[in-house]
Parts: structure tokens; C-alpha cells; sequence
């Protein structure tokens, strides 16, 4: 499938992932997560673990304001996750490239610890 593979400090690069576990899960180094943040079936393929493992943080995922409200950590692909099946297919090249923008900019954060 036609994946965007999106990884901590480097822009988006289309690649082709195979639609089975072993493969999947090799592309983002772990255990899969499935996340649903946008309105259409594009799925965020992450690790799940990735937050516990102290991954460099990666993108932002913003409210329609602009509001963060989650960080994910550690390399991502979108694909598509059509509606009642239980596998994945590629973007299409409409959804390639709005979502190359969505995610263009290399985002860095600072972790730090609780001065309180």
C-alpha cells in the first residue's frame, strides 16, 4: 500500500508497506496503535508503546483552532483504513499530498522536567 511515512525531524516520504502485521509493524518499530484523528478513514499507524519508551517526539495533532492536543512520538505512516474491513490500503494521490502538507514542517519539541 502507499503509505506516508513520517519520522522525528525529517519531512514526509511516500513508501510502499505491505499490508500484513510483520510489515507494519516493522515500519514504525513495534507494536502498532491505530489512531482515528481525522474526518476521513486515514488512519495514523504509530507505536504503541512509544510514549513509555521516551521516542523523540515527532508531529502535533491540533484541534480545527490550531490547539494542540496530542504529540505523537516516534516514526508514523498514514494509509487509509476503509470503513468495516479489517486491512489497510494507500492513500490516493490527493490524500498523499494534502497530508505531505499537513505534516511538512518538522516540528521540535523540548522535554522538561517539573521545576515546581
Amino acid at each position: 500500500m502507499n503509505a506516508l511515512m513520517i519520522e522525528p525531524g525529517t519531512l514526509p516520504r511516500q513508501t510502499a508497506i505491505q499490508d500484513n502485521l510483520a510489515a507494519i509493524q516493522q515500519a514504525v518499530g513495534g507494536p502498532i496503535q491505530a489512531i482515528y484523528p481525522f474526518p476521513e478513514p486515514v488512519v495514523l499507524i504509530c507505536h504503541e508503546e512509544v510514549k513509555l519508551l521516551d521516542l523523540p517526539l515527532n508531529r502535533a495533532l491540533r484541534e480545527e483552532d490550531g490547539e494542540i492536543y496530542d504529540i505523537i512520538a516516534g516514526p508514523f505512516f498514514l494509509c487509509e483504513a476503509p470503513p468495516d474491513s479489517e486491512s489497510f490500503t494507500g492513500l490516493t494521490p490527493e490524500q498523499m499530498h494534502r497530508y505531505e502538507e499537513r505534516f511538512h514542517r518538522i516540528e521540535l519539541y523540548l522535554r522538561r522536567s517539573d521545576t515546581r
